[in-house]
């Protein structure tokens, strides 16, 4: 199990779905060099090369075999391949001309015999043959490909292939097509499907085109995306599923291909054609197409380039000149497409290195974690240590308490004035630090009060107060901050109870209970905080809780290094609380609804659930929080909140959302619901906190 990170604690879910990388070549002994200027080597290198800290696929990079390599092609094909650079084939597996006929031998495009078992596993990604229209209204041309798509997949497996491309659906309606297919991924272990969709919105498929109003000029147009969703929907949400997306020339809106950062890509193939041609003649590509390709690096998605070379670059190398520099060696003939090759290295050497904080994080990315319950439980010396290193959490209640302090006691009072403060929840101490470093700077003169309830938590404070020489004044409280009698009320009331939607760790019912010893002009630090929501598409989530084949646990929030999802519509408010709150009517049972508009040209898509942040006000101006618009700089101590969607809901495009969400209130716990209410109504999740809740 994995360490706690941002507020989370590894539960028993799977720390992710079946994510072998079919091209993951074991490591080379160098990286590749530069864009269109690198050398010609005799061993394979990998130009994409690796960036600080990085661990994604989509390093690696591979290449289309257009023609049927019969015989002893494929490893000559290959053999070329690797040694110009490239790390896999896309390859078909049996010949384009095959039909079935009883008694045949299937036409494979080489015995298995001609590549190592490694060298099928790590380099070749199998390419269906694209012929197979399941869905025709031939009754024997859809019988045939049945037959056919079954036993290249059996050939497949028998390969150990870790991956193959099946083709696109060549109409709207692809039920059988689907069918067939989900039958297939049924008896797969080791080995996934990618569905080849081509990236743009397209014309009407052949029997829509009947449809189309013929006083209309303008044809009716497709979104590939919608066809993607059918597919997958008819498939059950397959965790063996994935997508190979098709980079043409032309490209839908950005918003629109946002949409596919939250669905599972695993490849782009990019054509040829879709390159430009710089003012030296080499390949390049628009500005849209490189935000594309770069949004792409950032999420594990890895490029096959595809097509026929339609740039005049020299296909044959120049010669290496060996130690002597007296005698030039004979190197093989330049891979056709090698300069698309080097293109892709130089945009994706040319990204940013991972920030530290990134590296770290990278394997938190779409880990499913259970909520901290710091009231139920007793936190571990592990999980405190992690906290504490986020120095810029503590910087912010530093400068937050400052200022407090300086509003307290003037500059002329500095000497005859002693402010109470008392840290509630004082962990391992670094808010007791904070706190004294604050009236150090400040020069204001502080007693403090450190409220803990974790008995092995009290011992460190014991321990920390000794060595820092602060017994004069410091006093350590060993109990519930809701049951202690303070001896004296308190000036600032400094707490650190939030969760990753503010309030899910219960910091309101613990300051309800803890500002009974606060003066009635005292301040509590935070002074308030707000929770976000906003709709996501997450098919790696929904896919990892729907392993568990039960309710309880689409029921459950989780908190979660959001990676791999589309951020559908901007973050809106949902519950806000401020401290203190002396009203004798006060409660902390929340209800809201809210609607969501998509961008207009983002088209449909599906909701897998909600995304969740807070933002708090400490004191006056100083805040800290996660809402991406607002969130503070280098902070890990909280990753977001995502609540699941057991169902998820298909939005068509320009359709609002709209969600209802409640805080629950009872004697011994606290819990959410959360239900959809447009555009089509979901089940109330979490009805009477039955999954999920956190315990008074």
């Amino acid at each position: 199990s994995q360490t706690e990170r941002g507020r989370g604690r590894s539960s028993s879910l799977p720390t992710k779905t079946l994510n072998p990388s079919p091209t993951k070549p074991p490591p080379p002994s160098s990286s590749g060099g530069g864009a269109s200027h690198r050398q010609p080597t005799h061993q394979a290198k990998m130009p994409l090369g690796q960036r600080a800290g990085d661990k994604s696929d989509s390093r690696y990079c591979g290449v289309e075999v257009l023609d049927f390599p019969a015989g002893d092609g494929l490893p000559a094909v290959l053999t070329h391949s690797l040694s110009s650079a490239f790390d896999f084939l896309l390859a078909p597996l049996v010949d384009p001309d095959y039909r079935p006929t009883p008694g045949a031998v299937l036409p494979v495009a080489a015995s298995d015999l001609v590549l190592s078992p490694s060298q099928w596993s790590s380099h070749i990604v199998g390419k269906i043959s694209e012929w197979i229209d399941l869905d025709s209204e031939d009754e024997q041309l859809r019988l045939d490909s049945e037959l056919t798509l079954k036993q290249e997949i059996a050939w497949a497996t028998h390969l150990s292939l870790q991956a193959c491309v099946i083709p696109p659906p060549k109409r709207s309606t692809c039920a059988n097509y689907a069918r067939v297919v989900n039958n297939i991924l049924q008896g797969l272990t080791n080995m996934q499907l990618w569905l080849r969709i081509p990236l743009e919105k397209s014309e009407s498929m052949d029997e829509d085109h009947d449809k189309v109003n013929n006083n209309n000029p303008t044809s009716e147009t497709v979104d590939s995306w919608e066809w993607w969703n059918s597919f997958r929907l008819l498939c059950e949400h397959s965790s063996q599923l994935y997508v190979a997306l098709d980079i043409l020339s032309s490209l839908p809106s950005m918003n629109s291909l946002g949409r596919w950062f939250g669905e599972p890509v695993r490849a782009a193939i990019l054509q040829t054609d879709a390159f430009l041609t710089n003012a030296r003649g080499y390949p390049c590509l628009s500005k849209r197409h490189q935000t594309l390709l770069t949004g792409f690096f950032n999420h594990s998605v890895q490029v096959i380039i595809s097509g026929r070379s339609n740039h005049n670059v020299s296909q044959v190398s120049e010669g290496v000149l060996s130690r002597d520099e007296n005698h030039t060696e004979d190197t093989p003939t330049q891979h056709a497409l090698s300069p698309y090759l080097d293109y892709m290295a130089y945009l994706y050497q040319r990204m940013d290195p991972l920030p530290e904080q990134e590296r770290f994080e990278i394997n938190y990315r779409d880990f499913l974690q259970s909520p901290l319950q710091p009231l139920m439980d007793n936190l571990e010396a592990q999980t405190y240590e992690t906290f504490e290193k986020d120095t810029v959490k503590y910087t912010q209640y530093q400068r937050a308490i400052a200022k407090a302090l300086v509003d307290k006691v003037s500059d002329d009072e500095v000497s005859t004035t002693r402010t109470v403060l008392m840290v509630v929840g004082a962990g391992r101490g670094p808010l007791v630090r904070a706190s004294l470093q604050a009236a150090e700077e400040t020069g204001r003169m502080l007693k403090v009060y450190a409220v803990e309830k974790n008995p092995n938590a009290v011992i460190t404070l014991h321990s920390l107060i000794k060595l820092e020489g602060w017994e004069s004044m410091v006093t350590i409280i060993s109990s519930d901050m809701r049951c202690w009698d303070a001896p004296e009320k308190a000036d600032i009331l400094v707490s650190e109870l939030l969760g990753s939607f503010g309030d899910n760790e219960l910091s309101p019912e613990c300051l309800d209970g803890a500002q009974r010893f606060l003066k009635p002009d005292g301040i509590s630090i935070p002074s308030s905080y707000t929770s976000f929501i906003q709709p996501v598409t997450a098919s790696k989530l929904h896919n990892d809780i729907k392993a568990h084949k039960d309710i309880a646990h689409f029921e459950t929030a989780y908190v979660v290094k959001l990676h791999r999802v589309a951020r559908l519509a901007p973050p809106q408010e949902v519950f806000s609380f401020a401290h203190p709150n002396f009203s004798p009517k006060a409660t902390n049972q929340r209800y809201t609804k809210l609607q969501f508009e998509l961008p207009q040209d983002t088209g449909s898509c599906l909701v897998h659930g909600f995304a969740g942040y807070f933002d708090a006000v400490l004191y006056k101006d100083v805040h800290l929080g996660i809402e991406p618009n607002t969130c503070t700089p280098n902070m890990f101590s909280w990753f977001p909140i995502f609540f699941p969607l057991r169902k998820p809901i298909y939005v068509p495009s320009e359709s609002p959302i709209e969600v209802h969400f409640w805080r629950c209130c009872g004697a011994t716990k606290v819990w959410y619901e959360w239900a959809l209410v447009a555009p089509s109504p979901s089940p109330i999740h979490n009805s009477n906190g039955r999954s999920y809740w956190v315990g008074l």
